[in-house]
């Protein structure tokens, strides 16, 4: 069948120039890093709206990471559901009111914010509104950075992209948790990226050590994803250092933050052009930051369901460390993977925490 040229459309490009969102700012990290606990914080800044999560943006990275999107309808359908997101919450739609939900507007700092915008004019008002209240959409995403060019292509210098890092040995429980509830092929409550390799349903981050993943045990496969997660993480570092520069991009490493988060809250505070208040001082008390000792977190259901156990007071910053690693190797770790995990445990600290 020939092709009429005047209706073959597959060569038109998609575009969008104009945009609602004129300051984004996304937390981003690997899970088990900790990156939800910053949710709250940089909501509690000054015009900065209520915590949303992106899975739309994550589901069309990846989607493009493994070829099956056009780059222009990558970046076009980036910029269009960043408004959209920014325009309904403008709107009080999507707005979550579960109460328990960490993303809950009862989360918030002012939840009669988001009730009140129930009952406001909407529709043709709301770029005006916007415009005069600048409002700073903020997201939290799940290990987005190792596929976000295309977030960095699309939004540029409207982005503060904050990148949550954490020692491999705190995410190791979570995403062998993941491994054995989610990443089964079979959980249909997993709504996520996978495809097909060898009659096999892969998840999206397996691209490229296909047979490695469908020989190893569970939490093998959590420390190979983050040690692959590691590899395209700093090979994205060094794009927006080179091609990206307009961008505000921070890396933080959680363990330094929840022990002195001063001088991080100021470089958010000028990152993102707006001012800590006492919402902010109330948002720190409630994630117990600062800490005395790293693994003081708090004791929420999601976080015990993810794997997170209260710290040992007797037991020593080093000390809690080697114990997650004795957890592993009682998971079932090989020699193999236990060598990658001690590497990148080595590595983190050598680059974070000295």
């Amino acid at each position: 069948m020939i092709i009429n040229e005047q209706n073959d459309h597959s060569n038109r490009k998609i575009i969008r120039e104009k945009f609602l969102a004129d300051n984004i700012v996304i937390v981003d990290g690997f899970p088990g890093c900790g990156k939800t606990l910053f949710g709250p914080i940089i909501s509690s800044y000054d015009r900065v709206e209520i915590m949303q999560y992106m899975f739309e943006i994550e589901f069309i990275c990846r989607l493009s990471h493994l070829g099956k999107i056009s780059t222009d309808a990558t970046i076009s359908m980036i910029r269009m559901l960043s408004d959209q997101k920014l325009y309904q919450c403008m709107m009080g739609r999507d707005t979550n009111f579960r109460y328990r939900d960490l993303s809950s507007v009862f989360k918030y700092h002012s939840p009669s914010k988001y009730l009140k915008r129930i009952f406001q004019a909407g529709d043709m008002v709301v770029p005006d509104r916007i415009n005069s209240s600048e409002p700073i959409l903020s997201f939290v995403s799940h290990d987005l950075f190792s596929y976000s060019e295309p977030v960095f292509e699309a939004l540029n210098d409207r982005l503060t992209f904050i990148e949550i890092v954490r020692h491999p040995l705190y995410m190791i429980i979570q995403q062998t948790l993941n491994m054995e509830r989610l990443f089964t092929g079979s959980e249909a409550r997993d709504i996520q990226i996978y495809f097909e390799y060898q009659n096999n349903e892969m998840p999206y981050f397996c691209q490229g050590w296909e047979d490695q993943y469908i020989s190893s045990n569970n939490i093998d496969r959590a420390i190979y994803s983050i040690y692959h997660a590691n590899k395209l993480s700093a090979k994205m570092r060094s794009k927006v250092k080179t091609d990206y520069k307009k961008t505000r991009y921070l890396k933080v490493p959680f363990e330094k933050f929840v022990i002195d988060p001063y001088p991080y809250l100021d470089l958010f505070s000028l990152n993102l052009s707006s001012k800590i208040n006492k919402d902010t001082t109330k948002a720190l008390k409630e994630q117990n930051v600062p800490r005395k000792k790293i693994a003081d977190g708090i004791p929420l259901e999601v976080y015990q369901r993810c794997g997170w156990e209260p710290s040992d007071e007797n037991l020593s910053e080093e000390e809690e460390l080697e114990k997650r690693r004795s957890w592993a190797v009682e998971m079932g770790a090989t020699e193999q993977a236990l060598e990658v995990l001690d590497m990148m445990s080595k590595e983190y600290t050598e680059q974070n925490l000295r």
